[in-house]
């Protein structure tokens, strides 16, 4: 009887086991597509997470459960259960084993932003960073320099700027698997950078100059948002990315040096501009949209 209790136990946890593994690797397809490195480590740790954490929840269900059915008191039981005051081995066991959980999570979620090495804020907190980028892992031997782009947010519009090309646009365009280094501006009050496809969140803090570090590897368009809410026309703080090959990234940075600087379309300021649709005006205080960004159209 104790062999059989004991190889019920082993099926028992081997189907957790394996049902949580199979629920992970569907975590993955619960993000949107990846298309940076950083993005695919993102996903890792994500799946590691919903394993580990469905093998908890089914581990504690599965034991209330059989709990449930085979010591449960019957009708015509009116008798009090035994007392038991304490149990010294059944009290370290459950003390150890989140301890040990919590740690596996700390140490590989450090692990996963090691490797990132997006850099984000934390020089300004002069924290250390391991210097190698997310790409090595990719075993390409061939990538090439840094690109580095000046993004500039204010109240409502993105605007991007390619130093070594003097090109502006409100539209950001990346190369495939060329490390991009951007050197995030906020003119007003605190805004976010958000590319879901990316992965990636960095608050842009005034009077600041934030690095983010990525590799994009996936070509298609994207979309970028604003995480932080900064007033009124929030909901139109967004911008079109592009991940283009080699070629379509200098044939566009190469058009865009040709063109004539213009103010950009901003419906922000379009929207401010115009009369009010209803004869009741409201008291409350409206910020101004900035003036549109000088891009290259």
């Amino acid at each position: 009887m104790r062999n059989f209790n004991i190889a019920l136990l082993a099926i028992f946890v081997g189907a957790i086991v394996l049902a949580s593994h199979a629920l992970g690797q569907q975590a993955y397809n619960w993000l949107p597509i990846a298309a940076t490195t950083e993005a695919e480590l993102v996903g890792h740790l994500f799946s590691f997470l919903v394993t580990l954490g469905t093998i908890v929840f089914l581990g504690v269900m599965g034991m209330l459960l059989y709990s449930i059915l085979f010591y449960r008191a019957t009708n015509s039981d009116t008798s009090d259960a035994p007392a038991i005051r304490g149990n010294l081995k059944l009290e370290i066991t459950w003390t150890v084993i989140p301890i040990l959980l919590v740690i596996w999570i700390a140490s590989y979620s450090y692990n996963i932003y090691q490797r990132m090495s997006i850099l984000g804020s934390l020089p300004l907190v002069h924290l250390h960073l391991l210097e190698a980028p997310a790409y090595a892992e990719t075993g390409s031997s061939d990538m090439q320099p840094t690109e580095q782009i000046e993004v500039v947010v204010k109240q409502w519009s993105w605007s991007f700027r390619y130093p070594s090309q003097n090109v502006t646009s409100t539209e950001l365009h990346l190369p495939i698997n060329r490390r991009v280094h951007l050197m995030l501006q906020s003119k007003d009050v605190v805004h976010g950078f958000y590319v879901p496809n990316f992965r990636i969140k960095q608050d842009i803090i005034p009077n600041q100059t934030i690095p983010l570090r990525f590799t994009p590897n996936r070509i298609g368009k994207y979309q970028l948002h604003d995480s932080q809410f900064s007033g009124t026309y929030f909901a139109l703080m967004t911008a079109d990315v592009y991940v283009d090959s080699p070629e379509t990234y200098n044939q566009w940075l190469a058009e865009a040096a040709t063109r004539p600087p213009v103010p950009a379309v901003n419906p922000a300021k379009s929207e401010h501009s115009q009369p009010p649709k209803t004869p009741l005006r409201s008291k409350w205080h409206t910020v101004s949209p900035a003036q549109p960004p000088i891009v290259n159209k």
